[in-house]
């Protein structure tokens, strides 16, 4: 197996290496300090109850081992195009393209998410408009180059880490807190956890970013491997200190019973001043999380077309900006259809199953590095792959066979078009 990433080092237009390490950890945290804190505690309380803390270790445990495998596949194959590159490379053609094709499906149901949650925080009666009007402007910022979207997003990481902050300081310092209600595993299942975690894992799941960003940061052999732990464990402290403070307040059942946990838990604290600042802060978080999917989104796609297993035009890269413009506004246009006329909660079903086949794909790709290359402790890669897998098949039947079938689309689709280029 290489240890060099040919296709990157042959291809004829290259993205600007612009980002440093704050730059990156700073697309990660926007990506996992998103919209998910906001919208997963409830499920996650409804399918594991006082085992809710124990599924978000589980959560972390599995992403951590990602994280690391991702990091140092990323160092190796500093190409945009995250696992499709390193299962292409490592395991062989079909599984780089079955990652990259659940990357882009998946995370693409994922865009429409966060821009539905968009709407329905800012102008719930117009949420599919709003949604479509989010996704055009935010495909504009990433046109104009991918330095602008760091930037943007800095400034929304900032304000929802202030929010959650608020919501943590105004719950353990009302009176509303009683410890009984951390009486942890008190009435959870193995399976619940399972599901929980499965759950809980989609709001990790943005240090992908990073690596799929590969290509635009400055010596990426260090940057990705720094960036990556960093975001993810800054990530970990924020949501165990917001799951702490919001079970205080509302225990396991009144968390499963909310329909917006962090807005129930300011009114259970008396802090009702805060909730008109709960539900921006929801807002901006799924605009912090839809930025950076459709820029993670893009470089997939850009990779894929490079290699002709999507539209070759889509690999073109715009000679001002820098970036795979192309490529962008096909990814923006589908995501703007779907945000208008899909649902919200099917979308993240989706995502879930297919973020977790991508990750199962880095690991299996990061078993086979050598000790030269920077492999991992063996016992990392291979928790990181039984995770994914378990977590994917932990999660509601509905969200594992349509993904499955979605998979078997792809998989199809490769089939058909390695027989059409035998014949021609």
């Amino acid at each position: 197996m290489s240890s060099t990433p040919p296709h990157a080092s042959a291809v004829p237009d290259e993205l600007d290496r612009r980002l440093g390490v704050p730059d990156a950890v700073l697309i990660g945290l926007g990506s996992m300090i998103g919209a998910g804190i906001f919208a997963s505690l409830a499920p996650a309380a409804r399918a594991a109850g006082s085992g809710l803390l124990i599924g978000l270790a589980v959560a972390a445990l599995v992403a951590y081992c990602n994280a690391t495998s991702s990091a140092r596949l990323a160092a190796l194959y500093p190409a945009s195009g995250g696992t499709y590159v390193y299962g292409r490379e490592r395991l062989g053609e079909f599984w780089g393209y079955l990652a990259g094709w659940s990357f882009v499906v998946g995370k693409t149901a994922s865009c429409a998410a966060m821009a539905l949650t968009v709407g329905t925080y800012v102008w719930p009666g117009q949420a599919h408009a709003v949604a479509v009007a989010a996704v055009v402007a935010l495909t504009a910022v990433n046109y104009a180059g991918v330095q602008k979207s760091a930037l943007l997003t800095r400034v929304i990481v900032a304000l929802v880490l202030a929010v959650l902050a608020a919501v943590v300081v105004a719950s353990l310092t009302s009176g509303s807190v009683d410890a009984a209600r951390l009486d942890v595993g008190s009435d959870a299942t193995f399976g619940g956890v399972l599901q929980a975690a499965g759950l809980l894992f989609f709001a990790f799941a943005g240090y992908a970013r990073i690596a799929t960003l590969g290509e635009e940061v400055r010596d990426p052999d260090r940057t990705i491997p720094r960036a990556v732990p960093v975001a993810l464990g800054i990530t970990l402290v924020v949501y165990a200190a917001v799951a702490v403070s919001v079970l205080l307040v509302l225990g396991p059942s009144g968390l499963a019973a909310a329909g917006a946990p962090l807005t129930e838990a300011a009114r259970a604290a008396g802090a009702d001043w805060l909730v008109p600042v709960v539900r921006a802060g929801a807002a901006l978080a799924a605009l912090g999380s839809l930025l950076a999917l459709i820029l993670g989104v893009s470089r997939t796609t850009l990779a894929m077309a490079r290699d002709h297993h999507l539209p070759h035009a889509l690999a073109s890269v715009h000679p001002r900006f820098k970036v795979p413009h192309r490529a962008e506004l096909v990814i923006g246009a589908v995501v703007a259809t779907a945000a208008a006329t899909t649902d919200v909660r099917g979308a993240i079903g989706f995502s879930s199953f297919g973020v977790l086949a991508y990750y199962a794909v880095a690991n299996a790709s990061a078993l086979t590095l050598t000790p030269a290359e920077g492999r991992p402790a063996r016992i990392v890669p291979v928790v990181g792959l039984a995770g994914c897998i378990v977590l994917a098949f932990a999660l509601p039947l509905s969200s594992v066979t349509t993904g499955a079938a979605v998979l078997a689309v792809g998989a199809g689709a490769y089939g058909v078009r390695r027989v059409y280029a035998r014949r021609t």
